[in-house]
């Protein structure tokens, strides 16, 4: 494997978004968070979505430092879930280390003959985002203009923060949400050859407004694309934001990380 980009350098990352929790990680964790450190990449998110992954981003992230767990309950497993699962949920949210709600949103790609009950469960999220003042982890897929109006109703009682992760839509939709005062995260996609939107994304975002995330062992950045992703590829990630935007890429690294840290770890 070829070094890279920001190995050995005193540029710093934060991956935001990453399912170290899943189990493609589970018989190499340890050599995968060295890689991040040695790569620069030194905080990380673990993100929860369900029963079990909230469980384990809580047990991985106790293990090593600057490793933060999330707990959510995802879109597409909203079937499944019950009142139990609020609870539960809030047990795991009011504790500090616990760092964001989510991921949780809306996803009509696999299902859309639920929508009211996708709904109901990201609102109830949402609620505790405001209860515990911690940031939500938006997924949204085919269901752009129903994420907005909810966030926008909801965002009228009152308000929280949040990020949009691994933005996938139009460069319009990402200005209506960044006018909610939400972050966008960009992702593995905004450095594929045919991906136009991304890098329209990238351009328009500000860099006080722009996170960085893996989602790994997902989305793999060129040109690792089609291979399982781990967080020491973000620093690919960033240098090709950093292209795009004509900057260099420690600012890239400097603002990302400062804004992850602010939503994150305040």
């Amino acid at each position: 494997m070829g070094k890279i980009v920001g190995e050995g350098s005193d540029r710093m990352f934060y991956d935001t978004h990453a399912h170290l929790n899943a189990e493609q990680f589970k018989e190499n964790l340890e050599e995968v968070v060295k890689e991040a450190k040695e790569a620069g990449v030194e905080h990380i998110n673990v993100i929860g979505f369900d029963r079990e992954t909230n469980l384990l981003a809580q047990e991985i992230a106790a293990k090593y430092d600057n490793l933060y767990p999330t707990a959510g309950l995802h879109p597409t497993d909203v079937n499944e879930f019950t009142e139990q699962d609020l609870v539960v949920l809030e047990e795991y949210i009011k504790k500090d280390v616990t760092v964001g709600i989510g991921e949780c949103g809306l996803d009509y790609y696999w299902h859309n003959d639920n929508k009211d009950r996708q709904k109901y469960f990201f609102i109830a999220q949402i609620e505790l985002a405001r209860k515990y003042h911690k940031p939500l982890v938006i997924h949204v897929r085919d269901a752009f203009q129903d994420t907005y109006d909810l966030l926008a109703s909801e965002m009228k009682k009152g308000f929280f923060s949040g990020v949009m992760h691994c933005f996938s839509g139009s460069p319009e939709m990402a200005k209506r949400f960044l006018d909610l005062g939400l972050y966008i995260s960009l992702g593995g996609p905004v450095t594929f050859k045919n991906a136009v939107t991304p890098k329209e994304v990238a351009r328009v975002v500000p860099l006080d407004k722009l996170l960085i995330e893996t989602d790994c062992p997902y989305l793999a950045p060129h040109p690792y694309r089609g291979k399982q992703n781990k967080p020491s590829y973000l620093p690919l990630i960033a240098k090709a934001i950093a292209e795009i935007k004509e900057v260099s890429i420690e600012e890239v690294a400097n603002y990302t990380t400062l804004n992850a840290k602010r939503l994150f770890l305040k």
